[in-house]
């Protein structure tokens, strides 16, 4: 196998299993009894644009409004269903915006209406409507002091939870006597609906000194106002009646997907998980460890094979450390300088999301010469890793994963080829 067969049968994986989570195939048998009365749509998240075009089309006979917020550039026309835009990672004034239209959207429901809430990753920033006695700027600050701190998604997203107005069931409270349905495209490990976009219509078990223990193991600096909010004796929203979760995309079942294409491939694959976190550049050591055991000695897998993982992985940035890259392609450099140009072995990572971090890349591809051509170009790979600039390495090589926003986001996919 040569590197373009082996770049052909990866990209193909990766396809298939980001289409196994796009909102028009999995939103119409998810859909619920349609209501009595009203169906008010409401959502956010790099998906919701794409999943309220899919309830918009199956339901032309359902009186129809709503309000959906997602990412800049990943909007699509959704009929009824107005479709807004703010900024991820860190929020932006149209995500307060956009919270205080949806919020203006429950107003006046009766206990014939429907809430559909269309909630996927990327929704705890462009949903953003802060607490009693917090600004926006406070909640800014946060984010970006988390995104660099090496936190995980699941103690980010439990901050927002209590700096946050909507999040934490408090956006399903607002929708009473409705009924409120949830559909959900998880994008977190474990897939806990409380951690995908910060939970606003799930009850939430954290507590605001849960918060607080967050923001002090990573050193994260507290203002007065966010201290004096954590410290008050506000009680969570603990239960959130007639209301129903669906969880109809998640990690798990996109490397389902992958798993069927692998063997349409004649690969053997093997999934190391669907909720892999821990830093980028140290998960990629011990999954080269595990490449190597297969090319060498067939175990824990004979080739050909493919290690299939989802999940998501941190990359914790020191001050003067200000390179380009994400997630995915910090792995795939450590893992590249891991592997050592072993031959026999390519790998694919990428955001299903198709947004790797920051930058316009999904992800990239690694192959046996990924470090000699970076050498011959004058490249030291080992330099790239340290300043976090992996996207400029890759870009330079021309292998980065391109693929423009998908629409649909169920995290990281990382698959690693074995002859």
């Amino acid at each position: 196998m040569n590197n373009e067969q082996a770049a052909a049968i990866l990209q193909d994986i990766f396809k298939q299993a980001v289409d196994s989570a796009r909102a028009g195939p999995v939103i119409p048998p998810n859909l619920p009894e349609k209501p009595r009365g009203r169906c008010v749509v409401i959502g956010a998240g790099k998906a919701s644009a794409a999943m309220a075009a899919a309830v918009d089309a199956a339901w032309p006979d359902v009186d129809m409004s709503g309000v959906v917020v997602t990412r800049y550039d990943h909007s699509v026309p959704a009929g009824r269903i107005r479709i807004l835009e703010a900024a991820h990672p860190v929020s932006d004034a149209m995500s307060e915006t956009a919270a205080m239209l949806i919020v203006e959207a429950l107003r006046g429901l009766t206990s014939d209406d429907l809430v559909l809430a269309l909630i996927s990753g990327g929704g705890s920033a462009l949903m953003a409507l802060p607490a009693t006695g917090l600004t926006l700027a406070d909640k800014q600050n946060i984010t970006r002091a988390l995104l660099h701190s090496g936190a995980s998604i699941k103690e980010m997203n439990l901050v927002r939870r209590h700096l946050s107005a909507v999040k934490g069931g408090k956006l399903a409270v607002l929708a009473q006597p409705a009924r409120i349905v949830s559909l959900i495209i998880s994008d977190v490990p474990g897939d806990n609906p409380t951690d995908v976009a910060s939970g606003p219509t799930v009850a939430d078990g954290s507590t605001p000194q849960d918060a607080l223990r967050v923001m002090a193991r990573y050193g994260i600096p507290v203002t007065q106002p966010v201290r004096e909010l954590l410290n008050t004796s506000y009680s969570p929203v603990e239960n959130v009646p007639n209301s129903e979760v669906r969880l109809i995309a998640t990690p798990a079942m996109a490397l389902q997907a992958a798993s069927a294409a692998a063997r349409q491939h004649g690969l053997t694959p093997l999934v190391l998980g669907d909720a892999i976190e821990g830093e980028s550049r140290e998960v990629a050591v011990v999954m080269a460890g595990i490449a190597r055991s297969v090319k060498r000695y067939g175990h824990p897998v004979a080739g050909p094979a493919v290690l299939l993982s989802g999940g998501e992985t941190t990359v914790t940035v020191n001050k003067g450390q200000s390179g380009k890259g994400g997630r995915n392609t910090e792995f795939l450099l450590s893992l590249a300088c891991a592997l050592q140009g072993e031959n026999g072995i390519w790998a694919i990572a990428g955001d299903s999301d198709g947004i790797d971090g920051t930058e316009d890349a999904a992800g990239a591809m690694v192959f046996p010469d990924t470090l000699i051509r970076g050498k011959i170009r004058g490249l030291n790979a080992i330099n790239y890793l340290d300043g976090h600039d992996s996207y400029s390495y890759f870009h330079a090589l021309d292998d980065l994963l391109i693929t423009g926003p998908t629409l649909t986001n169920v995290n990281d996919f990382r698959a690693i080829l074995i002859a």
